[in-house]
């Protein structure tokens, strides 16, 4: 039986639970920075699966396989030297081989070890990511493992068909299906494909049979079967009785029946279950697998002549590092995993007295999330009043409230700072009030409003490292957090965090040897109050700020990882953002790297043209709006072509902010 899971830290801790500061063990107070403390800060080694790393220099790597290495700030570095602007989303197609790999020879390392007598075949379903890259690099992977695809709908499917697979490998074709969908599936048999009709409801047996007819085709079918067991964490509800997809008990067996009538029971050749994505409870798989295999056993017994079962999809991703059942980690690995779906298969077909069928699992972020990192350059920040010699100091005419909070200030102690906050907060409401009511001046709220920010972050300081926080104090760290602007829309490129409030680790691409001065929330460009990060990842809890560096002279990067999956193909135009621009880069001994390709991001005009404009009609707006300037003189002789110009320009222009970077 698989070695048993250490009990999780913290996997009963919701995202609200409060924790409070403490000094870790790498970095002991007065000691220097070091990059093993920035590793542990970003909690880079728990959440990046040995595929990133903090460098000595201080910097944040790739490592696609041992002895790889590559800078991501030397790769940026690079592209805007190229004369490209940011933002960018850096694809490194080898994480995706080193991920397909890894899930394959973990599932023949578990046959191997308990001699399970089938073996096992991979599934990628494409609707987490059908980037061209992404499908090319899952196709080449898997190919020696006759790993195959997933397709949901005509589209994904005729994307399938055309993609070079093991003869061998699957291609399933799940999902509410027409007649169309159900052609083009059979047709891929005629084509040598492993194509399998996956049967989502009863009515669609009469449908699949009918066009099979017609075509002259004998199909590959698979049946799903709604499990009463289901997952665990944000997407739990899609597994249970109430699921979208699937058949009940009566209704399978009525499926085996009706295709013994066909004389057709020979083309069911797979079970198909799901119980959700992003498991984050090993315990809640090895419950779904037996109730899966149970059912597999049932269906040989009533002369079903099955060889697969598929147990779907729901292999997580440790977003955040915890290896908890947090629903932004998992309590468990991917040869745990693995492990445990080959014991559990075996223990009942041994009890069941059935051969072993081929495992098939859908595997879709774990093998894609770690490819890609968005790429965010930091445009402004802006926060609370840091310099209260930037204001005029209080005197003889200032309002007294202003003088009460100079006083505050000045005789905060260890001592008394929960004292002294609360009259910091009385005396701020008070200023606002009589501010409100015309006795309080502009110039004395400002520097009331500074000084009450400039006392928060003294007891800020003075408790950082208590054992004990009162209640009030738990939020300082959110309510004097700088707002770092990023070049980037939260809607289009991570829109599972606005979404479903996702985490994704979110790190500075260097300066890792540095000390962060700076507590932080992240805003997008977008003109929405909803464009802002202010979760983040932590072994503990999740986090309101994130430690950041001064903005220097130079470029300050952040890179947001594990975005590789469902985010390209989920992101939303809001305010006509576009796709964003990705770099293709293949890592090379030496520190070395190619980057393979570049594909620039949309157009402003592709975006303007999707939501029903043309080009030529906007031009000849301007063009006529332009005419009638010069006739009242609202732009001057010599304007008009300068004016054309640069409006054309932005037509062809990236939709995000272009910097000179310097």
């Amino acid at each position: 039986m698989p070695t048993a899971l250490r009990t999780p830290r913290t996997a009963s801790l919701s995202p609200s639970r409060r924790r409070t500061p403490e000094v870790t063990a790498t970095n002991p107070l007065n000691t220097p920075f070091t990059t093993v403390d920035a590793a542990e800060l970003y909690q880079v080694p728990n959440w990046s699966g040995g595929w990133f790393r903090v460098s000595e220099k201080g910097a944040v790597e790739v490592t696609p396989s041992p002895g790889l290495h590559a800078p991501l700030r030397s790769i940026v570095d690079e592209i805007v030297e190229r004369g490209e602007s940011l933002p960018v989303i850096l694809r490194f197609p080898q994480v995706i081989t080193g991920r397909v790999k890894h899930l394959n020879e973990s599932f023949q390392a578990a046959i191997q070890e308990y001699g399970y007598g089938g073996h096992y075949q991979g599934v990628f379903p494409i609707k987490v990511n059908q980037r061209r890259v992404v499908v090319e690099s899952v196709a080449a992977a898997g190919y020696d493992y006759a790993h195959g695809l997933e397709a949901g709908s005509k589209a994904e499917l005729a994307l399938c068909l055309a993609q070079k697979m093991h003869p061998d490998a699957l291609l399933c074709c799940n999902g509410f299906k027409d007649d169309g969908f159900i052609k083009l599936a059979l047709w891929g048999r005629t084509l040598g494909k492993n194509v399998v009709i996956t049967i989502e409801k009863y009515s669609e047996l009469d449908r699949i049979l009918k066009q099979a007819k017609a075509l002259g085709v004998r199909p590959a079918m698979g049946v799903r079967f709604k499990l009463h067991a289901r997952g665990s964490g944000q997407w739990e509800e899609s597994g249970g009785d109430q699921a979208k997809f699937g058949l009940n008990a009566y209704e399978l067996l009525r499926v085996v029946e009706r295709l013994r009538e066909e004389d057709m029971l020979d083309t069911l050749v797979m079970l198909h279950t799901h119980i959700g994505s992003q498991i984050t409870d090993i315990r809640r798989v090895k419950v779904a697998v037996r109730e899966a295999t149970q059912t597999y056993a049932g269906l040989v017994a009533a002369g079903a002549q099955l060889k697969y079962l598929n147990v779907g999809g729901g292999l997580g991703v440790d977003y955040d590092g915890s290896k908890t059942t947090f629903y932004a980690s998992m309590n468990y690995t991917v040869k745990e995993y693995a492990a445990d779906i080959v014991y559990t298969v075996q223990e009942v077909c041994k009890a069941r007295s059935v051969p072993d069928p081929v495992i098939v699992s859908e595997s879709g972020r774990a093998l894609t999330a770690h490819h890609a990192v968005l790429i965010m350059p930091v445009v402004d920040v802006t926060g609370p009043t840091r310099d209260l010699e930037d204001l005029a100091p209080a005197d003889e005419n200032s309002h007294q409230i202003v003088k009460d909070m100079e006083e505050i200030l000045v005789n905060i102690t260890g001592r008394n700072y929960r004292e002294s906050y609360n009259d910091a907060v009385g005396d701020k409401q008070t200023l606002h009030n009589l501010f409100d009511l015309g006795y309080v001046t502009l110039p004395d709220r400002a520097r009331g409003e500074a000084l009450f920010n400039a006392i928060l972050r003294k007891i800020a300081k003075l408790i950082q490292h208590e054992k004990y926080v009162p209640d009030e104090l738990e939020d300082l760290q959110k309510v004097l957090a700088d707002k770092y602007i990023c070049n980037f829309s939260l809607f289009q490129s991570l829109p599972d965090n606005w979404a479903i409030q996702a985490l994704f680790p979110i790190v500075p691409l260097d300066r890792l040897n540095e000390k962060p001065t700076r507590q932080a929330t992240i805003v997008d460009i977008t003109c929405d109050s909803d464009g802002k990060i202010e979760k983040f990842i932590d072994l503990r809890d999740v986090k309101a700020t994130l430690p950041l560096h001064e903005p220097g002279d130079r470029p300050y990067y952040l890179g947001a990882f594990l975005m590789g999956a469902y985010q390209d193909v989920l992101g939303s135009a809001h305010n006509l953002f576009g796709k964003v621009s990705e770099a293709h880069v293949t890592v090379r001994p030496g520190g070395r790297f190619n980057i393979d390709l570049f594909v620039r991001g949309q157009k402003a005009r592709r975006m303007i043209e999707s939501m029903g404009y043309e080009e030529p009609m906007l031009r000849d707006a301007i063009e006529d709006q332009a005419d009638a300037a010069l006739k009242t003189k609202t732009l001057a002789p010599g304007q008009e072509q300068e004016l054309l110009e640069d409006y054309g320009e932005e037509l062809l222009g990236y939709t995000y902010l272009e910097y000179e970077e310097s």
